[in-house]
């Protein structure tokens, strides 16, 4: 148990409230479930049942089909399951993500499931919530990890994309479709020139845009679009077009890649880009210590990333903190670039 009472644990299926029966981000077919955010290691299919917010849920059914059986939660609405007291609040990673709040007998457990410090001007800020008891993720948990401003960060992306025009190229710039893509398009400077995307991107942009939330205009990459058209614009695309023959229509081309991944001396090279930009919807390593501070809980568990490290870590500083094994794996499109843990725990 890793709550005084019944309020949470962990089990083969996933982390779960045996007071209110039911999951958190489950792994396994279960009956009630609360989603923290769709990426598919969070959000699996065979729940009977899915809590989430109301920008996560289409995204659910745009993932899992239009079966499925949804309840739509907004942030900071309270409910009652079996007793516990449960609420949603802003994690700060992607559109919609959600920390799960739970109270019982005047304990309360928080499950952060992924989540980002720095404002992106579009998902809604992360909200550190008092607790006992945090699970935590340590997606980018070593002391390497320090992400650059947001503001200056697209600067960069900016200029890069202005220097491409200026020769005659099309920007293409790779990341993953479900949250960092959205991120990106609402925050480059759409006046430079037109903004293109990846089938895959723009579906889940239209999904996004269905629901409220408001993004700047892209157009679907298709066959009719001309070469004229195509010069100087910038190009969103998930990693799995890097290197297919998609890519070949853009000839010219200037390939880039927003991955947090890129913090690390060397990470461009391995996929053969021409620029990578440390873009991340994970908190660093400052951003993890001071959330585990904000919310004052007396015990704190490491779910994916660098656990061991970030374990160690917290305790030595005085902290009641164990590692938590999950099926939770982070940056999912991007986990052929994450470096060897190995090999930075030494750095």
């Amino acid at each position: 148990m890793l709550t005084k009472n019944n309020l949470l644990d962990i089990t083969s299926k996933g982390l779960y409230s045996p007071q209110a029966d039911l999951y958190i981000d489950p792994w396994a077919n279960s009956g009630k479930a609360i989603i923290t955010h769709a990426h598919s290691d969070h959000a699996r299919f065979g729940q009977k049942l899915y809590f989430a917010h109301h920008l996560t849920v289409p995204i659910l059914k745009y993932r899992l089909g239009d079966t499925i059986n949804t309840k739509a939660v907004e942030y900071g609405n309270e409910f009652m399951v079996n007793g516990v007291k449960i609420s949603l609040h802003p994690a700060g990673h992607v559109p919609g993500s959600a920390q799960v709040r739970l109270e019982l007998n005047g304990e309360v457990a928080v499950v952060s499931g992924d989540y980002k410090t720095e404002n992106d001007k579009l998902a809604a800020p992360f909200e550190p919530i008092k607790c006992n008891v945090f699970v935590t993720e340590s997606t980018f948990g070593l002391p390497i990890y320090k992400w650059q401003s947001q503001k200056s960060l697209f600067k960069d992306i900016n200029n890069w994309w202005r220097q491409n025009k200026e020769r005659g190229k099309v920007s293409v710039l790779a990341g993953y479709p479900l949250g960092k893509a959205q991120r990106m398009l609402y925050n480059v400077d759409s006046s430079i020139g037109n903004i293109y995307a990846h089938g895959a991107v723009q579906y889940i942009n239209d999904v996004f845009k269905k629901s409220g939330l408001r993004l700047p205009a892209s157009t679907k990459v298709t066959n009719e679009i001309s070469k004229k058209d195509l010069a100087g614009s910038l190009v969103l695309a998930p990693p799995s077009a890097i290197g297919s023959p998609w890519l070949k229509r853009f000839e010219p081309f200037s390939l880039g890649y927003a991955s947090g991944w890129m913090n690390v001396r060397g990470a461009r090279r391995w996929q053969g880009m021409d620029i990578g930009f440390a873009l991340s919807d994970h908190a660093d390593w400052t951003g993890l210590n001071n959330v585990i501070k904000e919310t004052g809980a007396e015990k704190i568990y490491i779910t994916h990333g660098y656990t061991a490290v970030f374990t160690r870590w917290l305790c030595d500083i005085g902290y009641d903190a164990k590692e938590l094994r999950t099926k939770f794996v982070g940056e999912l499109d991007e986990k052929d670039l994450t470096p060897n843990p190995s090999s930075l725990e030494e750095s």
